[in-house]
């Protein structure tokens, strides 16, 4: 208002400034007027309001309460329901809800907020009859959640999830296919172990799906170790929730809570809800006498071991006019009957009913509760039927012919079982050959995990295939070699045999000729094998020999090697030598060693094989790291000049020949430092460079054939 006086009193110095700053002050007063909001007072008369000053533009700011609805504009697309619910309820009302829930003394989730307002009202004013469906049931179902709760020591509010989820209707099912109490799904009740199958779904039992429900429930909490979490992992799943946890950075439920699905951000609230509920339903007039309560009943059981029974005649049996009324105690039992030779099943029922049974033995009730229809049976394979191709008529036509497959094909074996025993320094790509398989077939029929050594001592178990027989011919429909019986033919009188019987016959000669002839062949193949076997062993044994006598070798170079006073005059004489060696003749090149291209499907092994050479001189000649090669990789199948320079020193010039003899017999006993490769055993290292195993124990002081992958081994030369 000064500012406005104080534009006056400018304007007044000159009448050029007044015409100029006139509009201007104009222009703030007719807003301020516009934006005035009319005053009421006590008896609700409009106030005049008073007349602004000439450039007053002081705009009024109405304050509102956070509880108007005045204060943010509704749009009917973007309505709240719930936040609707909270500013409709009265704020008395809010006040006692939050106090009472602010109460319950427990440790599952009760946070009072507007979400869960309105599910109290909810079910305390707009759905009472769900809320008392609800009650109705609670004494006949809470206890035998307080007794699992209590057993797996977990709160024993828990128990209103059941309500939450299936309003304690144990047969209750939902459209994806969660079932029972609990609402498990197919995969998380199998993994709770809870049987289901076309006569019984154990979902649907109380007590088992209620442990069932408590080992779930411990479980998630020993991953979220937070009750609202916990809940809504039961809901969405313990995987989703921790997914949304990584992706957002969030801890709690109420953080988490616009990252969620509707269906899972009502779970917490909704349970919250229930459980105010249900202990203050007095409070707000749910519990009548006009509710039909129910109430547990001391049961008896009755074990069927595999007898057929029918629920309905045992309902009639103890006296019950609805023959349904027995399937609340057995909710379980998908169609009221259960079939002969069925797993061990205990049916349930009142023991007020025994009065009705009198003293009737459990032989007679059994036989008593047997249906007296037969149960229904699964049906039968039907053949397509093929436009234009007619169906067997009988089975004569059938049996005449062998069908799609012969009869004595199919019960040839294929394959012969073959057990063997894993012998140190055995490879698999090794015993694959020898028993001409793959090594896939090997791991399959052993499980044998991939990239692993075998362990000597193992047992393997080897399909050893068959020779395949020979081509079967279909014979003639007549397959008896005796003379075919006539019923009409007197029996002093021998019919004459038709040619077509007589070419029938010589076909079935010939086709157990064949068959004589495949399982000779079948035998003389078992003999070659087991001939082909006990060469193997003996091989084995005599490369044992070699080993052991390589070890005894090895031994006396051990002791060698511990005179230290000649391993220092080997050194000296290698430097002496070294000096008086001569330089070879120019015209004396060396021959270019011969080279191989490793191809697919090669291996050391069979290169060795070929090449009339050891592993050991490949791997040495071609400085392997292992016993692994490429295809594309070129291998040296020939000493090198220096390597038959040592193996032959004879060839040599005397000068040379001593520095030879020198620098050998220092290498033969210096030893080598070994980094243990991948696929590398003790054996495999022993054949490498030419030392047995036992040397290689001592020389590394280990107490077993088992190396680990970087170890560094000292191998003794010699």
């Amino acid at each position: 208002m000064k500012q406005g006086i104080k534009q006056v009193k400018t304007a007044r110095n000159g009448r050029f400034w007044w015409l100029l700053v006139l509009p201007w002050l104009l222009l703030p007063t007719t807003e301020t007027s516009a934006q005035q909001v009319p005053q009421l007072d006590s008896e609700g008369r409009v106030i005049a309001p008073m007349p602004a000053l000439l450039g007053d533009t002081v705009r009024v700011r109405l304050e509102l309460q956070p509880d108007s609805l005045v204060a943010v504009p509704l749009v009917p697309a973007a309505v709240d329901s719930a936040r609707l619910e909270w500013l409709r309820t009265p704020p008395t009302v809010r006040d006692l809800v939050c106090d009472r829930i602010g109460c319950i003394e427990t440790d599952v989730p009760h946070q009072f907020n507007n979400s869960v307002m309105a599910f109290v009202t909810l079910f305390t004013a707009r759905n009472r009859d769900y809320l008392q469906r609800v009650l109705e049931r609670e004494n006949f179902y809470f206890p035998i959640f307080e007794k699992y709760l209590a057993q797996y020591n977990l709160p024993t509010d828990l128990k209103y999830l059941a309500v939450v989820e299936s309003a304690l209707i144990p047969t209750a099912k939902s459209h994806v296919g969660a079932t029972g109490l609990w609402q498990f799904m197919g995969p998380t009740a199998g993994d709770l172990r809870l049987k289901r199958d076309e006569w019984v779904d154990e979902r649907m039992h109380p007590e088992k799906a209620t442990e069932a429900a408590c080992k779930h429930l411990r479980y998630l909490y020993g991953i979220f170790h937070d009750w609202e979490l916990v809940l809504a992992a039961y809901n969405w799943g313990a995987g989703s929730v921790q997914r949304t946890m990584r992706r957002t950075g969030k801890k709690t439920f109420w953080d988490l809570y616009p990252h969620m699905p509707a269906e899972t951000r009502n779970y917490v609230p909704t349970f919250t809800a229930i459980m105010y509920s249900m202990k203050y339903a007095e409070a707000h007039g749910l519990r009548t006498d006009q509710l039909r309560y129910q109430y547990a009943e001391p049961l008896d059981t009755l074990g069927l071991r595999g007898h057929a029974f029918d629920l309905r005649r045992l309902s009639r049996a103890c006296g019950y006019a609805d023959s349904l009324y027995l399937t609340r105690f057995n909710p379980e039992l998908r169609r009221g009957a259960l079939p002969a030779g069925y797993r061990p099943y205990v049916v349930r029922f009142p023991a007020a009913a025994a009065a009705h049974l009198g003293d009737v033995d459990r032989a007679t009730l059994l036989a008593y509760c047997q249906p007296t229809a037969e149960l229904p049976q699964p049906l039968g394979f039907l053949p397509p039927r093929l436009a234009g191709v007619e169906p067997w008529t009988s089975q004569a036509p059938l049996a005449a012919t062998e069908g799609p497959r012969a009869e004595t094909e199919a019960a040839a074996p294929r394959s012969r079982r073959v057990a063997h025993k894993v012998r140190r320094g055995e490879t698999l790509a090794g015993l694959a050959e020898r028993f001409e398989v793959s090594q896939q077939q090997l791991r399959r029929w052993n499980e044998l995990p991939k990239g692993r050594p075998l362990k000597p001592g193992k047992q393997l178990v080897v399909f050893v295939p068959l020779p395949a027989a020979a081509p079967h011919r279909p014979v003639a429909p007549i397959a008896v070699a005796g003379p075919p019986v006539v019923a009409i033919a007197p029996a002093s009188v021998r019919p004459a045999l038709s040619p077509e019987e007589t070419v029938a016959r010589r076909e079935q000669a010939a086709a157990n000729a064949r068959e004589l002839a495949r399982l000779q062949e079948i035998t003389r193949q078992e003999k070659v094998q087991e001939a082909r076997l006990m060469a193997i062993r003996q091989r084995q044994a005599v490369q044992q020999a070699a080993a052991e006598a390589q070890a005894r070798t090895a031994a006396r170079f051990a002791q060698a090697q511990a005179a230290e006073a000649k391993r220092n005059e080997a050194k000296a004489a290698v430097a002496v030598a070294a000096e008086e060696i001569a330089e070879p003749a120019p015209g004396a090149a060396d021959e270019a060693p011969a080279t191989y291209v490793v191809r697919k499907g090669d291996y050391l092994t069979k290169l060795a094989r070929t090449h009339n050479l050891s592993v050991a001189q490949l791997v040495a000649w071609n400085k392997l790291k292992s016993e692994n090669v490429v295809p594309g990789q070129r291998l040296v199948l020939r000493a090198p000049a220096s390597t038959e320079m040592e193996a032959a020193p004879e060839a040599l010039p005397q000068p040379m020949k001593s520095a030879a003899k020198v620098a050998a017999a220092t290498r033969a006993e210096l030893p080598k430092v070994h980094l243990v490769q991948p696929g590398d055993t003790l054996f495999n290292i022993s054949r490498r460079f030419g030392v047995s195993v036992q040397l290689l124990r001592e020389a590394n002081h280990l107490t077993s054939d088992e190396v680990k992958l970087g170890q560094k081994l000292l191998v003794p030369q010699g």
